[in-house]
């Protein structure tokens, strides 16, 4: 299949995602920094108001997806979500304590929480089955590439003399076109109507069991995915400058961007789990890195690059099956509970790590982490049952 073929919808999606990431990644790497040096706070106070925003907001995914199911629309609460994330970043600005850019960091995850399963759901229904990995993936490489354009933008910025304060509020301009956009979407017939209609029921008793156990293991990964902003503190702990962190961030989001639409659309032919063992096999391999690695600019350019290739072998691939396990009917809910999954354990996993940092070593904190992945993708290997490819499934 190739990008041509793909609906006017999927490549709306992507310029949105594009739009909003490039405001995100303007704001997200900077926080580590403007925290730490501006406002004192250090990776204790990072790893729990990441772990809180992701936490709360996880719960309230799953309700965005039900209710999108319940009432039949993704529109609403994606345009709802885009617009409240666009309000709170420029305000990042304005505020003078670290307990400010926490309130603002809730708000900004609130908006994701309301659009992002709707928002999975409507990707999913505007394709067949057997391009739901190219769709996806090209979704996460257009997000990706926002994740380029926002810290080159932010270096740009920084390098012509501007503060942080100046560089946080041009994350207004991508922000109000990305509503602009958001408002543009319409609504269709999914693309699988021929499936046969359930009843919405969005409640743990009624998954199938693979799904359930795949939840699972996505948590267990998730324990150990804490925030990346800790990479950025890794990394100048190992003498990085705050400019040499925000290109090296651009990269990683580069390498993502360039790769998640082949490996996403690989999926369709060899199936899922292939990749996700993978990747979540990498991930524990560069956390082990990012703990041993000596003071090396050379090495830390690679690390980078490969977190971007975690991302590009995983995130649209999960996202893909997920969509491959449910009636359309349930989808928005299935991606409700993805998200819980994946983002409820986010408070421990950033907590957690920001405390054994502080408390024990750099080098205990990121090996836990390594062990959780370790430990998810065995789950995935031998536990998980998925079917080889798309058509297998099906």
């Amino acid at each position: 299949m190739s990008l041509r073929s793909l609906p006017k919808t999927v490549w709306l999606l992507g310029a949105i995602s594009l739009l909003n990431d490039s405001a995100s990644e303007l704001v997200y790497p900077l926080l580590p920094l403007y925290l730490s040096s501006v406002m004192l706070a250090g990776p204790r106070f990072l790893g729990l108001m990441e772990g809180v925003a992701e936490s709360m907001t996880a719960v309230l995914k799953l309700v965005s997806g039900a209710l999108s199911d319940r009432f039949a629309t993704r529109k609403l609460p994606a345009v709802l979500g885009y617009t409240f994330a666009a309000l709170a970043r420029p305000m990042y600005a304005l505020v003078s304590t670290a307990l400010g850019v926490f309130a603002l960091r809730i708000l900004d995850r609130l908006g994701k929480a309301l659009r992002s399963a709707p928002r999975d759901a409507l990707l999913s229904e505007s394709v067949p089955a057997s391009q739901r990995g190219l769709a996806f993936g090209l979704h996460r490489s257009m997000d990706h590439a926002g994740a380029v354009i926002g810290p080159l933008l932010a270096y740009a910025l920084i390098a012509g003399g501007a503060d942080i304060q100046q560089v946080l509020m041009w994350a207004l301009l991508p922000g109000a076109l990305c509503v602009f956009l958001a408002i543009q979407i319409k609504e269709g017939a999914p693309a699988d109507t021929g499936a046969k209609a359930v009843q919405r029921n969005w409640q743990w008793r009624t998954l199938p069991s693979p799904f359930k156990r795949y939840l699972i293991t996505l948590a267990i990964f998730s324990l150990g995915n804490s925030s990346n902003m800790f990479l950025l503190l890794r990394a100048r702990d190992l003498g990085l400058s705050m400019s040499q962190s925000l290109l090296c961030w651009a990269l990683m989001a580069a390498v993502a961007t360039v790769l998640t639409t082949p490996l996403a659309s690989w999926s369709d032919r060899i199936g899922r789990k292939p990749l996700l063992v993978a990747g979540w096999t990498l991930y524990a391999a560069l956390y082990l890195a990012f703990a041993l690695v000596p003071s090396s600019i050379t090495a830390l350019v690679l690390m980078f690059c490969g977190i971007g290739l975690v991302s590009a072998a995983t995130e649209g691939v999960e996202k893909a099956l997920v969509a491959d396990v449910l009636d359309p009917a349930q989808k928005g809910s299935a991606f409700g509970w993805f998200y819980l999954a994946s983002g409820l354990p986010l408070l421990p996993a950033s907590w957690l790590f920001g405390e054994i940092w502080e408390r024990v070593s750099p080098l205990a904190a990121f090996g836990a982490s390594a062990l959780c992945a370790a430990c998810a993708a065995l789950l995935m290997l031998f536990w998980v049952p998925v079917a080889r490819s798309v058509t297998a499934a099906r």
